[in-house]
């Protein structure tokens, strides 16, 4: 019977979806011959999503890795300076702090939408009143509580990047997720709600810093005939030919939205009935783009996450774990962590009880009611 399940088409977590005017934009890349990291699609696909988010401009890189360390550079974090960073999240949100040989310090998410938890993040200013920036996390497409955390950031006059990888087309109070802060940061790796196959984007209102972005970017290289550097720079532009897929993507933007809205309406009308079953928290404030469904389990209720997880396994089914909170991993022990909580973290909770559904937007409803059929199950239901 394992084996007939292995056999059985794999469902996935969050796969890429095409729709055919990707492949029609690669091809007139192809065919005008600008497969450099450089051309009209790039310039295009900044000029869209910028319009798109209500921002000025947009730099198109190789990652949402790549926009987070630009944003260092652009701050001037170095050596000695300290960064306040959401804690449950990708470590992709916080290595670039470190690339700049600087200190992050973890904040704690609240339970309301599993975001920054702005409780915590006052006490961290307690401690380290002078933090070169705030990176801000809108945690599985769920916009954070931006209001109370901005307040606090401005209160310090200290700059807010908005991670938004995880969120584009969510909005907060009427406005798009990465229009709010300084900079804001996309991704539109193989798993995000669109996708370039690899890729990202750093957005903002300063013209002035964002061509830096895109000169930095670009190995850079200075104006001049020959070869010179004055700075040292990266190869962190996006191909003209990843950013033709974009472009076709960003068409299906609305399209994928609210399959994925779908997905998670779904999930929470099935398990309505079993209590242990928590989905993750949406932000009143907001509209989140569920990029992926999430749920929570009561403790002590005989389930685990793993018991799910392996169940949803044995059908072929693909689901993960909630993130590592970053106080949790050992390349990260040594950082100081400030919790919402006086005893405890909601980070460190929400991860143990936590895991991600399957949240591909081509699933069929077969698909789902296997799913849901599976997770039932092992409810006993």
């Amino acid at each position: 019977m394992e084996g007939q399940n292995q056999n059985r088409k794999r469902i996935y977590l969050a796969s890429p979806t095409m729709h055919g005017l990707e492949q029609e934009m690669v091809k007139e890349a192809f065919d005008t011959n600008w497969v450099a990291p450089v051309g009209p699609h790039v310039n295009k696909l900044e000029e869209e999503i910028a319009e798109y988010l209500g921002v000025k401009y947009g730099a198109a890189l190789s990652g949402g890795t790549a926009a987070v360390h630009l944003a260092m550079k652009l701050l001037g974090v170095k050596r000695g300076d300290v960064v306040f960073s959401t804690a449950l999240t990708f470590a992709a949100t916080c290595n670039p702090i470190v690339y700049e040989n600087a200190t992050p310090v973890f904040i704690d998410s609240e339970p309301d939408t599993w975001n920054m938890s702005p409780e915590a993040l006052k006490k961290a200013f307690e401690k380290y009143p002078h933090p070169k920036a705030v990176i801000c996390v809108h945690l599985y497409g769920t916009p954070a509580k931006l209001s109370e955390i901005m307040a606090i950031c401005e209160e310090h006059n200290v700059p807010l990047v908005e991670d938004a990888a995880e969120s584009l087309s969510a909005t907060y109070k009427g406005r798009q997720t990465g229009s709010f802060g300084k900079y804001g940061i996309i991704s539109f790796n193989g798993n995000k709600i669109i996708t370039t196959s690899s890729g990202g984007m750093i957005v903002g209102n300063d013209k002035e810093d964002i061509d830096k972005a895109r000169f930095l970017a670009t190995q850079a290289r200075d104006p001049a005939r020959h070869y010179q550097h004055s700075q040292i720079g990266y190869n962190y532009r996006l191909s003209n030919v990843l950013a033709g897929i974009g472009r076709g993507q960003f068409r299906s933007l609305e399209l994928h939205h609210n399959l994925k809205k779908k997905i998670y309406e779904t999930y929470k009308a099935a398990f309505a009935d079993i209590p242990e079953i928590t989905m993750n928290p949406l932000n009143p404030d907001g509209e989140a783009n569920y990029w992926l469904s999430c749920m929570t389990i009561a403790p002590d209720c005989g389930v685990t996450p793993l018991m799910i997880m392996d169940a949803l396994d044995a059908q072929n089914i693909e689901s993960r774990p909630i993130w590592k909170p970053m106080q949790l991993q050992p390349v990260y022990a040594d950082c100081d962590f400030f919790s919402h909580l006086d005893e405890g973290s909601v980070s460190e909770d929400i991860f143990n009880r936590g895991l991600c559904l399957p949240s591909d937007i081509k699933n069929t409803d077969e698909d789902m009611e296997l799913i849901i059929k599976t997770i039932r199950g092992v409810f006993g239901r």
